[in-house]
């Protein structure tokens, strides 16, 4: 099947990358990119870095749209979903009209959840969110954030280092915790009692008021800024009723495909199947909507692919470098690599003598090396790999 008019539906990384990836693999018909932001399309990771931290403006793709012959529709948002019953393609609905197509990227990504209540919330999802939160992180400014999840560490981080009086409301036992767990999460806990920032677990929120927070226990936290970053879920909602399958998100197969061959998915909206954990996942990251996009290209111009990466992503955090990458969530077992009282350690997560995850903070190499392994599948020599002093890869072996 030659397709003439392909759209693709949301102007982030997936979006962006799988644009350009169907025009580098031979698509020479009408390509057309809806973004619902104003802004050409940028790269997210930077905005609770530097954007935030004011060193940094522009994150836009280096993309010349014209010269690849892409009708880049910006500040445009999908609304709807009509699927031709018998014929491949049918009609987005924007809200700017209507695009007919024949072959369909959903990759919308995920919408921050908000909180009850009537106070002004910020969230940092968009480059327009932080932007209007930056000129608030003054110092002494009294700053209450919802999260101690990735996003909120992140955050935490700038704005102590601004001077901001930043108070972290976490309603899980530890930071990190629905990320890595509460026993691993806790490792982290000093961090922010030695950047400045006073850390609240387990302590939940009953709504963003004027002028602060009311907490679950009654109790009013005075605060001049109130930051959100509970987590996201995918924008899915207006697929509602179009004929996809639709869970958590855009179910898809390992090629990215749904139901219908003509449409795909990535990304943060996208539900994918995992032949490497047997399971559907959604990963919101950017390495996992980066490989993806290629995978999704390839796939919506009929190659065969599959699309089964190890989850990936990174976290710049109170002066480290946190990196992960597997899934943990099968592991029967956590080793310790170095102290979490060292400047630089490691976690890993065993399920038997399998490798299944790892945590590095500071150690790059560790990374590196255990993320070639997991892509093959290893056994772990725990008492070499417990001593810091042993490349990690003298610890591992195929299995």
């Amino acid at each position: 099947m030659t397709l003439e008019n392909i759209v693709v539906v949301g102007g982030g990384l997936a979006g962006a990358h799988t644009a350009a990836a169907l025009r580098a693999r031979g698509h020479r018909g009408t390509l057309t990119l809806v973004a619902a932001e104003p802004h050409p399309p940028y790269d997210r990771p930077p905005l609770t870095k530097a954007v935030l931290a004011g060193t940094e403006e522009d994150t836009a793709f280096p993309t010349d749209w014209t010269a690849l012959g892409v009708d880049l529709r910006l500040g445009e948002r999908a609304e709807t979903l009509d699927l031709h019953e018998r014929l491949p393609g049918g009609v987005l609905k924007t809200t700017s009209g209507s695009l007919a197509f024949d072959g369909l990227v959903l990759a919308t990504g995920a919408e921050p959840v908000r909180l009850p209540g009537t106070g002004r919330q910020h969230l940092v999802r968009t480059l327009d969110d932080v932007r209007a939160l930056r000129p608030l992180l003054r110092p002494d400014a009294r700053l209450a954030l919802v999260g101690a999840g990735w996003i909120g560490a992140e955050v935490a981080t700038v704005a102590a280092a601004r001077g901001c009086r930043v108070t972290v409301v976490e309603a899980g036992p530890a930071p990190l915790a629905a990320a890595v767990g509460a026993g691993i999460g806790a490792l982290t806990a000093p961090w922010y009692a030695a950047a400045g920032v006073t850390l609240r677990c387990g302590t939940a929120v009953a709504s963003v008021d004027t002028g602060g927070l009311r907490l679950a226990d009654g109790e009013f936290l005075a605060a001049d800024v109130v930051v959100v970053g509970v987590g996201a879920r995918p924008a899915v909602g207006w697929l509602d009723g179009c004929g996809l399958e639709i869970a958590r998100g855009v179910v898809v197969d390992a090629s990215l495909r749904t139901a219908r061959p003509e449409v795909v998915a990535l990304g943060d909206c996208a539900e994918w199947w995992s032949p490497r954990y047997r399971r559907h996942l959604v990963v919101e990251h950017w390495d996992t909507a980066l490989k993806a996009s290629e995978q999704a290209a390839a796939a919506l111009l009929g190659e065969d692919v599959r699309h089964d990466p190890v989850p990936y992503f990174w976290s710049d955090q109170f002066g480290r470098t946190v990196q992960y990458a597997g899934d943990h969530r099968d592991a029967d077992r956590v080793v310790l690599r170095g102290s979490p009282e060292d400047p630089a350690w490691t976690v890993l997560w065993l399920a038997g003598d399998r490798l299944c995850a790892l945590l590095a903070v500071d150690r790059p190499r560790d990374l590196v090396q255990a993320r070639r392994a997991l892509a093959k599948g290893c056994a772990v020599d725990v008492p070499a790999a417990t001593d810091p002093a042993t490349a990690l890869r003298d610890a591992l072996r195929p299995v």
